[in-house]
């Protein structure tokens, strides 16, 4: 078993609230995770997509009451959205009883938006964890890691762990195949499983670009709103990020528009049928798709209190990624594939822009060196560990 990152993070939040939600897509381990903090107390498993699970919830409040010293772990709670109500309650009784702390550990396959939406808030009585697909750090533990195995099938467990590269490749093809028939219908408006596959593999093709909602529609034949209700459903489900434009104090005409990722690299590849590594090398969607997998690396480590975004001017001033971190510092991180990085006057425009504190180009080697008196080559793994130790 790979350790995760996030396991000590959660256990920490159930040390200081009644309930925990381990968000994160399907297949990400969030199941594995749970199971292996409740062998660390007493605990119960509930699978709530389980029939003989659901039955045993036909009065949830009478079975969380006469099992109030467990901790209790409920798998797929959009499932039943109504018994975020019922947590309410419960909780606030235990807490007049003293049963502060520890209770619920709620696994979902939905964002904190999404789950809010489901049922009354509990605000005040739920942390909200996020659980990535591997990342370097954790998938590095393994004495057989290779960076670009993860970057090519990417962090979902049993496909980066996969016997080999094609078993990998079916494993992915099948996990979009289950998300557009059987898991997406779930959260939204009855969506034609053709048409939300068509768009997210022209998201694949477009890795890192920014979001032109109507060009989108018009290669969809649908409404550029009915595109960005479809991509606001795949951001809910963590398969795609938005991220936004940073603003800085400047007259320079900005760009205001996101910039949208397929979250998983592997998934990317997948959809774009790139099934070995030498086909990746020589397909024209690599750069982009090392730096989302850059990208995605990075904000898994981010504390929940940065704020990352990108800085894009129209005269071409650009920069991949600006890190907004604890006690106001700034660092910018332009992202290039190869070992011999260089830079253009798009990044110095923009590096004197943004006035970051320091200032990172992430590469695919490993050596760190000053690139300029301003800038530092660095591989990944070692600026996620300058990340952590902040």
């Amino acid at each position: 078993m790979i350790k995760r990152r996030i396991s000590a993070l959660a256990r920490k939040a159930l040390s200081r609230q009644a309930a925990v939600a381990l968000l994160g897509p399907r297949q990400v381990g969030k199941t594995t995770l749970a199971q292996e903090i409740g062998k660390s107390c007493a605990s119960l498993y509930l699978d709530l997509e389980s029939r003989e699970d659901l039955a045993k919830l036909a009065d949830p409040a009478l079975f969380f009451q006469k099992n109030a010293d467990s901790l209790i772990v409920l798998d797929e709670i959009h499932r039943i959205p109504d018994l975020f109500q019922v947590l309410r309650g419960v909780i606030d009784q235990g807490r007049r009883n003293g049963l502060r702390t520890g209770r619920f550990l709620i696994l979902g396959s939905a964002s904190i938006d999404l789950l809010r939406q489901s049922g009354e808030s509990l605000a005040g009585r739920i942390e909200y964890i996020h659980l990535a697909p591997l990342n370097v750090l954790e998938a590095g533990t393994q004495k057989s890691f290779d960076q670009d195995t993860l970057w090519l099938r990417g962090g979902f467990p049993d496909s980066y762990l996969a016997a080999d590269h094609a078993d990998s490749y079916v494993y992915r093809r099948n996990f979009i195949r289950t998300y557009l028939e059987r898991d997406i219908p779930q959260f939204g408006p009855r969506v034609p499983a053709t048409t939300l596959e068509r768009l997210w593999t022209m998201l694949a093709h477009n890795q890192g670009q920014l979001l032109n909602a109507s060009r989108l529609a018009a290669s969809l034949g649908v409404s550029a709103p009915t595109v960005s209700s479809y991509i606001d459903l795949l951001s809910d489900l963590l398969l795609v990020r938005r991220l936004p434009p940073f603003f800085a104090n400047t007259k320079k005409r900005l760009v205001k528009s996101p910039r949208v990722y397929i979250r998983d690299s592997g998934l990317t590849h997948a959809l774009l049928a790139i099934e070995s590594y030498n086909q990746l090398l020589g397909h024209p969607v690599a750069g982009a798709s090392w730096e989302g997998f850059v990208i995605e690396n990075i904000l898994s480590v981010l504390p929940d209190t940065a704020e990352p975004a990108f800085y894009r001017t129209a005269a071409g001033a650009e920069m991949d990624l600006v890190l907004h971190l604890p006690r106001g510092k700034r660092w910018s991180v332009e992202v290039k594939s190869g070992l011999a990085p260089k830079l253009g006057k798009g990044f110095f425009h923009a590096r004197e822009d943004i006035a970051p504190e320091r200032s990172f180009v992430i590469y695919s080697g490993e050596d760190r060196y000053p690139l300029d008196a301003g800038t530092e080559a660095i591989g990944l793994s070692e600026f996620m560990e300058e990340v952590i130790s902040g």
